[in-house]
């Protein structure tokens, strides 16, 4: 009976505690959590709200579709000035990149040894001619000597063909005569067209060889872009260009903003490269304004020539997932769907989408670093080509 009674005084405290720590519990299970919510939903409160973004309509216009290229521009005429005889420069007659007019004197080399060649030249044709009307005479005397049988007839052969000789001994006497003038002329190096000079290649007092370039002058009043279209671009409207159909070119350079400079397209090559699969086009714009420079970069923009309804989004929609683009579409059930799109050119502020999307979608434009593909997000809609707008925290959305 002694043992039993100390069992049981060991068990008793042991009995107390569990009941105390099974009253705690059911005192924590009725109350809920520290928040006063009953402790089911306290998981549900802890979840992260929708995080807020921008979202707006696709869009479908008719539009007269553009295409962009790089390209350089060039000028329609470029001349290298050269000399056509030898000798000493004696005078050098423009400003380094100057405008000049076709006829302009550029260079003079020394005349004085030209002329004195066409001083001698001209003596030995003066020399020629006299003889030659002498032997006109002569033959005219012979003719009248043999009509009254006073020569024979040899004599008068003689007489005509010594005038024949004479006559072509005049003609070479003319022609280095004319030679001798021509190398003259060409001591004055004149350009052949208008435009802008270059840098002088030889200066002042240098000897210089006949052929030896001098310097060059590009054209400015019209100028060429030349750039390589690719395969749809020629089958859009190569066909219209090599018709002679006026195809719409504008071009824009790095410092200018759009494509302020229109021209149009008045070549392209008669074949594609089959490496390549680009085909050479080339435009032509006037240039009163002298801006447009050759060899400068250039941005070309490529007409349509008729419009088609296009699907079309903002820019702030698209993002990149390595070399694919992709939008977040706004599901019934306003969650994020991931959806890979194919974009165009660009036309009056909004992207062409070729594929991937329709018009009167809903898209996030505003937000994607927010949006995970298949969460769901909380969308205000804005219009399309709206300005970005500040977007609320997901703290301000959870309070």
């Amino acid at each position: 009976m002694k043992r039993t009674h100390e069992w049981s005084a060991l068990l008793r405290p042991m009995s107390m505690a569990l009941a105390a720590a099974g009253l705690i519990a059911a005192t924590l299970s009725g109350c809920g959590d520290a928040t006063g919510k009953p402790a089911g939903k306290a998981a549900e409160a802890q979840a992260p709200a929708a995080p807020p973004v921008s979202a707006a309509l696709v869009l479908e216009r008719p539009i007269a579709e553009t295409q962009e290229f790089s390209g350089r521009l060039e000028a329609i005429e470029r001349v290298e000035i050269r000399s056509r005889v030898s000798g000493f420069i004696t005078a050098v007659n423009f400003k380094p990149g100057s405008e000049v007019k076709k006829g302009d004197v550029l260079f003079v080399v020394d005349p004085r040894p030209y002329q004195a060649e066409a001083a001698r030249a001209e003596a030995a044709a003066a020399s020629s001619r006299a003889k030659l009307d002498l032997a006109k005479r002569e033959l005219a005397r012979a003719e009248s000597l043999l009509a009254d049988k006073a020569i024979a007839r040899r004599e008068y052969d003689e007489a005509a063909a010594g005038q024949k000789e004479l006559e072509a001994n005049a003609n070479a006497a003319q022609a280095q005569l004319d030679a001798a003038r021509l190398n003259l002329a060409y001591t004055k190096v004149v350009s052949p067209i208008d435009g802008r000079v270059s840098k002088a290649e030889i200066t002042l007092g240098n000897l210089v060889d006949a052929s030896a370039v001098l310097t060059s002058v590009v054209s400015l009043d019209r100028i060429y872009a030349s750039f390589d279209g690719d395969e749809e671009t020629y089958l859009r409207v190569g066909a219209r260009a090599q018709g002679g159909a006026p195809v719409g070119v504008r071009v824009g350079l790095a410092n200018e903003d759009g494509f302020p400079h229109e021209g149009k397209l008045e070549f392209v090559d008669n074949q594609l490269d089959a490496r390549t699969g680009s085909v050479r086009m080339r435009a032509t714009f006037d240039n009163a304004e002298r801006k447009l420079v050759p060899g400068l970069f250039a941005r070309i923009q490529l007409g349509a020539a008729d419009s088609r309804n296009a699907v079309l989004i903002s820019d702030r929609a698209v993002a990149t997932d390595q070399s694919r683009k992709y939008v977040f579409v706004v599901g019934a059930d306003n969650k994020a769907e991931y959806r890979p799109v194919t974009l165009g050119p660009t036309v009056e502020g909004l992207r062409v989408v070729r594929t991937g999307l329709k018009s009167g979608e809903k898209i996030v434009v505003n937000g994607l670093q927010r949006v995970r593909p298949g969460a769901p997000i909380a969308a205000q809609l804005v219009a399309m080509d709206a300005a970005p707008v500040a977007l609320a925290s997901n703290a301000a959305v959870k309070d």
